[in-house]
C-alpha cells in the first residue's frame, strides 16, 4: 500500500494524454490551476495533470482535487473528473470535502496555541475534566465468560501522550479488543457522536507504545476546557478566520453542500458506488478527531501556515519555534503508523511505508527517512478516512494535498496516485 513512484513511461503517458485532449477538445481537465506566480514550466504542470487525469479516466477514482505549495506561492492546482459518478457535476477547486481525521492537526495547532499561552503543559499530567482522563484504566483482557477485566493505568495522561496516540486509547475500526469491549460493556461506538462513546479504556499504559484512537477527541475537549469555547467557536475565530479558510467547519451551508463530493464505496472488483451525502446531523460535542469540511484550497492555507512556521496571509497562528517543536519526534523508538483492520469496509490495513522508521510529531506522521517519492527525511502527514492525504517537508520547502472521497481508507489505487502527485510535484520544484 506504500505510495508508489511513476515510470517515467507513466508520466509520458499522462502528458501526451493532456495534449491530446487540449488539441481535440474532449476529456480535458474540468479546472486545472496555473501557478503563474512560480512560473513553472508548462511541461511540468502538463505532468501532473497527466497523472491526475489518467487516474480518472482509467475510473480508480471518480474525481480528483491536488494542490501544492512552497514558499513562494502556489505551485500546483487542479482538479479532475466529476463529484459523483451518477451525476455530472465536475470535481472543481472549491469542492468540499469531510477530510475527517485531517482535522487532527488542526486541533493539535489549537492545543499548542494555549500550550504557548501556559494554560496546559505537554509533560504535566491534563487537566481531571472527565475520569477518561483523570482516572484511566486499562483494559487487561476479559474474563472466562468474556466480562472485561479492567485496572488502573500506571502513569497519567499528558497532552504529549494524546497529541502523539500514546496515550492508549484507541478507535475500534483498527482494534479487535475494543470491538469485543464495545460489545461487551454496552457502550455507545464512536459514530454515535457521544460523549461516553470516547470514554473508553486504555489499551496499554501510557507511554508504553502508539495506538491510533480517540486521543484527538480528548485534546479537542481540553481545548473547550481551557478556552471557555465550544471547538467550532475556537477554530473559527482562532484559526480559520485569521486565514481567511472559509470553507472549513462542522456543518455546511446549503451553498458549500451543492459543492459538495459524494464518498464513494470501492467494491471487491474495484468498481466503485457513489454513496448518498450524509444526513444533517448535530453530535453530543464537536470532535477533535474527525468530522470537519474543507476545500483543497482552504486546506492548504493551513499546510502552508506550517510551512511558513506557523504565519500565513498575515496572520500569526503559532510561533516558528512551536511549529518546529511539532515537527520533531515525539515517540522516541516507539514505531508508529501501522494498523491493522477490524472493518474492512471502512479501512484496509494500513502501512503507507513498509520497512521505514515512521514516527509521530505533534498532531502528525512522521517519515524518519526519505519516502520513494521524494520526501524529505522530517516531513510529516496524514490523511482522513475517505482517502485524502497531506505532507509538509520542512526541507525541500514544499507541502502538498490530494483530496478524493473513497472508502476504504487506505486504497491502494489512492495511495498509488498520491505517490504519482508527489513525484511529480518534486519533478515540478526542480523546473523552477
Amino acid at each position: 500500500m506504500t505510495p508508489t513512484s511513476p515510470s517515467r513511461r507513466d508520466l509520458l503517458k499522462g502528458a501526451a494524454a493532456v495534449a491530446v485532449a487540449t488539441s481535440v477538445g474532449v476529456a480535458s481537465p474540468v479546472t486545472s490551476g496555473r501557478a503563474h506566480a512560480q512560473g513553472s514550466a508548462p511541461l511540468s504542470r502538463a505532468r501532473i495533470d497527466g497523472v491526475l487525469k489518467q487516474a480518472v479516466d482509467a475510473r480508480e477514482v471518480p474525481g480528483v482535487v491536488a494542490m501544492a505549495a512552497t514558499p513562494r506561492g502556489l505551485l500546483y492546482e487542479g482538479a479532475f473528473g466529476v463529484r459523483a459518478l451518477d451525476q455530472t457535476p465536475p470535481m472543481t477547486l472549491d469542492t468540499v470535502f469531510r477530510v475527517a481525521s485531517m482535522t487532527k492537526a488542526i486541533t493539535s495547532v489549537a492545543a499548542m496555541q494555549l500550550v504557548e499561552q501556559g494554560k496546559v503543559k505537554l509533560e504535566e499530567p491534563v487537566p481531571n475534566i472527565d475520569p477518561a482522563l483523570g482516572s484511566p484504566q486499562v483494559l487487561d483482557g476479559f474474563d472466562a465468560s468474556g466480562v472485561p477485566k479492567l485496572r488502573p493505568a500506571k502513569r497519567p495522561i499528558t497532552l504529549r501522550h494524546l497529541l502523539t496516540h500514546t496515550a492508549g486509547f484507541s478507535y475500534e475500526i483498527w482494534d479487535a479488543n475494543m470491538v469485543r469491549y464495545v460489545k461487551a460493556s454496552g457502550m455507545p461506538s464512536t459514530a454515535t457522536g457521544k460523549v461516553a462513546a470516547i470514554r473508553m479504556p486504555l489499551v496499554f499504559d501510557p507511554g508504553d507504545k502508539w495506538e491510533y484512537g480517540v486521543n484527538t477527541d480528548w485534546v479537542g475537549r481540553l481545548v473547550e476546557e481551557m478556552s471557555g469555547q465550544p471547538l467550532d467557536v475556537y477554530f473559527r475565530e482562532r484559526i480559520f478566520g485569521p486565514l481567511r479558510m472559509r470553507d472549513s467547519g462542522y456543518r455546511t451551508s446549503d451553498e458549500q453542500r451543492s459543492r459538495q463530493a459524494r464518498v464513494h464505496q470501492r467494491q471487491p472488483d474495484g468498481t466503485l458506488v457513489p454513496q448518498p451525502l450524509e444526513a444533517a446531523f448535530t453530535p453530543e460535542f464537536w470532535s477533535g478527531g474527525g468530522p470537519l469540511y474543507s476545500t483543497a484550497r482552504d486546506y492548504l492555507t493551513f499546510l502552508q501556515m506550517l510551512l511558513h512556521g506557523g504565519s500565513f496571509n498575515g496572520a500569526r497562528i503559532l510561533r516558528p519555534e512551536t511549529v518546529a517543536l511539532m515537527n520533531k519526534n515525539h515517540t522516541g523508538d516507539i514505531p508508529a503508523g501501522i494498523m491493522k483492520t477490524e472493518s474492512p469496509a471502512r479501512s484496509n490495513d494500513v502501512d503507507l511505508f513498509p520497512g521505514a522508521q515512521i514516527r509521530w510529531g505533534l498532531g502528525y506522521m512522521l517519515n524518519m527517512q526519505p519516502g520513494p517519492n521524494g520526501r524529505s527525511a522530517g516531513t510529516v502527514s496524514w490523511g482522513g478516512i475517505f482517502n485524502t492525504y497531506y505532507w509538509i517537508d520542512p526541507a525541500k520547502r514544499v507541502t502538498g494535498l490530494i483530496m478524493t472521497q473513497i472508502l476504504p481508507f487506505a486504497d491502494q489505487r489512492v495511495l498509488k496516485l498520491y505517490g504519482q502527485l508527489e513525484s511529480a510535484v518534486y519533478e515540478t520544484l526542480k523546473s523552477v
